[in-house]
């Protein structure tokens, strides 16, 4: 019973035009940035090396290198700071989690186009 509640209560605040991607994916993320009393868009481009949770608390984790280091950083799906999520390119990938690119740089990072 009180699993129905919660998920009542977590319906009002998903989003519903959420664009699907996926692990691998090289995606832009829009996101808000207050700075004083300006709003301005910030755009975070990578590729999707982690999903998790489910509901509100689904999150995902983008990864690109700055630099010659690499950063991450962990957004999640449904929050209001968020204004869009845009594929830019889909990738081939075999692994629900792509750790494994970490300890890899240049070309060895690159990941095969999934076509059509």
């Amino acid at each position: 019973m009180s699993q129905q509640i919660l998920a009542e209560v977590e319906k009002s605040s998903l989003k519903a035009d959420v664009q699907p991607f996926d692990i691998g994916d090289t995606v832009d993320v829009h996101t808000k940035i207050l700075e004083g009393n300006k709003e301005r868009i910030q755009i975070f481009s990578g590729v999707v090396i982690a999903r998790s949770g489910s509901g509100t608390r689904e999150m995902f984790v983008v990864r690109r290198i700055v630099a010659g280091e690499g950063v991450e950083r962990k957004f999640p799906v449904h929050s209001p700071r968020i204004d869009k999520i845009e594929v830019k390119r889909k990738s081939v990938v075999r692994r629900a989690k792509l750790y494994f690119l970490r300890e890899r740089s240049g070309k060895a990072v690159r990941l095969k186009e999934r076509r059509g």
